[in-house]
């Protein structure tokens, strides 16, 4: 079943791309367990707490454990416009990597990095390891070098771009129609 969702600017069209990969049934709605999944997609680096945060503002009354397009639309289009959960720039990657590598190898070992991705701060899952192992591992060396790997990471469209010249275009269309409403209106004469 296809619902018809009127989608008003690029930043819309991004996000409800990104939640209709997650949509099973066609309906504009996906299980709240998938939010992350749509957030990271979309190039966010959300925490978990900004996962649950999203979830509990946009889940479903009608349908618990489940969230709509539109709210979820709305809700993400303001985080993303206020540059929430966004992630680091490549100098901040870079710096990050070269605090890991004190020897300044330039990579690191999958050991290493898997140990440290698991075990500090939100730790990735096996799985999610398992996914980022084929774009951070060099077949040839078995290394992650990083620089290479930040390039991979930063490959994609940035909607944080998207989302700051919508930002900015509803400011500006907000100005011109306060200016409207403020200018006095001229007299004419006949």
């Amino acid at each position: 079943m296809e619902v018809a969702i009127t989608l008003t600017n690029e930043l819309e069209e991004l996000i409800s791309e990104a939640f209709c990969v997650f949509d099973t049934h066609g309906d504009k709605y996906i299980d709240t367990r998938n939010i992350g999944n749509v957030l990271r997609f979309l190039g966010c680096v959300p925490t978990e707490k900004d996962i649950q945060k999203i979830t509990k503002a946009t889940e479903s009354e009608e349908y618990p454990g489940e969230t709509y397009l539109t709210k979820f639309m709305a809700h993400v289009s303001q985080c993303l416009m206020n540059r929430q959960m966004e992630p680091a720039s490549s100098f901040k990657l870079l710096e990050a990597f070269e605090v890991l590598d004190p020897e300044n190898k330039r990579y690191l070992t999958k050991e290493y990095f898997g140990k440290l991705m698991s075990e500090d701060g939100e730790p990735f899952t096996e799985a999610e390891l398992n996914a980022m192992w084929p774009v951070a591992i060099d077949p040839i060396t078995g290394t992650i070098p990083y620089i290479f790997y930040i390039s991979q990471l930063k490959h994609k469209t940035n909607i944080y771009d998207v989302a700051g010249k919508i930002k900015d275009e509803i400011t500006a269309a907000s100005e011109k129609e306060k200016g409207k409403r403020q200018m006095p209106q001229m007299p004419t004469f006949n």
